[in-house]
């Protein structure tokens, strides 16, 4: 119980893994939302820096804590959507951050298809709105995600 209490003490991460794994808090998915934000939309005119791997390793800390699939849908979605409203809003143009939007769109298709039509059919509204603004982006991003919706979502 020791070694629990100081893991627990230790570091913030720790802490929320814990209360992830078992179920405290109200919203247990929102430090790992808040850590998608920061990331992936940041504050530019404090210069804050982006950080796709940093946003992808709170979705990878959520697996290793519970990996819930409907949690780990909206995730993924909640990733999609924060990725492309940075670059919508800010005008951002790079060809990495999109490349992994565009991945995170179809592991988010991958774990949304799987969930039951009452899960499902909210999430994938909330895709395809990301496919929507992402036409806006160039690089073929939207295109791609036309595809991606088009092979998963057979609902």
């Amino acid at each position: 119980m020791g070694l629990v209490q100081d893991l627990y003490a230790a570091h913030k991460d720790n802490q929320t893994f814990l209360h992830t794994r078992f179920g405290l808090g109200e919203d247990v998915l929102k430090p790992y939302k808040e850590t998608l934000e920061r990331w992936l939309w940041p504050d530019v005119l404090r210069n804050q820096d982006i950080s796709v791997a940093k946003a992808k390793q709170a979705i990878s800390s959520y697996r290793k804590a519970v990996g819930e699939p409907a949690g780990l849908a909206e995730l993924m979605v909640s990733y999609c959507e924060s990725a492309a409203g940075f670059s919508d809003n800010i005008g951002y143009q790079d060809e990495g951050y999109f490349d992994a939007l565009v991945h995170m769109f179809e592991q988010a298709l991958k774990v949304t298809c799987q969930l039951p039509a009452g899960d499902r059919d909210a999430l994938i509204a909330r895709l395809d709105r990301v496919r929507t603004i992402s036409h806006n982006f160039g690089y073929g991003v939207g295109d791609d995600m036309d595809d991606l919706l088009a092979k998963y979502d057979r609902t």
